[in-house]
């Protein structure tokens, strides 16, 4: 799975390097070094304007992460829906009219996997924190859905707080450094497959499945890091550390 991430790119960046036409400059995010479920997330994702027809806009929007189905009661149920599995995500009722309408992507410098180690001393096993990230350098832009929730105590459809936009990351079997540390992985998206990934009107299934067969090329670091990433409290470039 994916629990946490880091995403510290500025939107200036954000927007150019995924050629975004559209943001709104009070949405600006600071830079996040320990991204927990039901943050404020950057998403890159496409939609048709209100009073232009069928021209598609592609948008950095901010969401919150973990995805609250249409139909949730209440939001809540997001805190359990930050990962969609790649295997089922196409036919699971919480994903399926997300998968068909509404897919992002979730741009992140890297992130973070737990391993299990049995401390030597005490004979206790303990979760040491990895920091997994492109050997390059390079931006992860993690394949994500989106959806929109409306707050049934909210009358008015104007009223910002009538509705509530969440996403989800898209997960596979880890390769590389992150499968020796844990089993999943969010599913990157190469540059060539943005494109046909964002467009809301490209609504095949087995197309859009066959996007996601395999994360993007790209080797992939990881180094043990403090276990202060543990509290989601705690922020700034130093989680990402090497641990000595």
């Amino acid at each position: 799975m994916c629990g946490r991430y880091t995403s510290t790119r500025s939107p200036e960046d954000l927007t150019q390097l995924f050629q975004v036409t559209d943001w709104r400059p009070e949405e600006t995010l600071a830079p996040s070094w320990n991204v927990a479920p039901t943050n404020e997330v950057y998403a890159v994702l496409e939609r048709a304007g209100r009073d232009d027809g069928d021209e598609v806009r592609r948008e950095l929007r901010t969401l919150r992460w973990g995805l609250v189905p249409s139909w949730a009661k209440d939001p809540t149920i997001g805190s359990r829906m930050i990962n969609a599995r790649v295997e089922t995500v196409h036919e699971k009722p919480a994903y399926r009219r997300a998968f068909a309408k509404r897919r992002c992507l979730l741009p992140a410098d890297g992130f973070y996997e737990w391993d299990p180690v049995k401390d030597e001393a005490t004979g206790k096993t303990r979760k040491q924190p990895y920091f997994i990230h492109p050997a390059d350098g390079q931006v992860m832009a993690m394949a994500g859905l989106y959806e929109y929730w409306r707050n049934p105590d909210v009358t008015s459809d104007d009223d910002p707080d009538a509705w509530l936009t969440t996403c989800t990351i898209i997960t596979t079997e880890a390769t590389d450094a992150a499968g020796r540390v844990h089993p999943r992985m969010p599913l990157a998206l190469a540059p060539d497959h943005y494109d046909a990934w964002l467009d809301p009107h490209h609504q095949d299934v087995e197309d859009l499945r066959a996007l996601l067969t395999s994360p993007a090329d790209g080797r992939l670091d990881a180094r043990p890091v403090s276990t202060a990433v543990n509290n989601v409290r705690n922020n700034g470039a130093h989680l990402i550390e090497a641990a000595p």
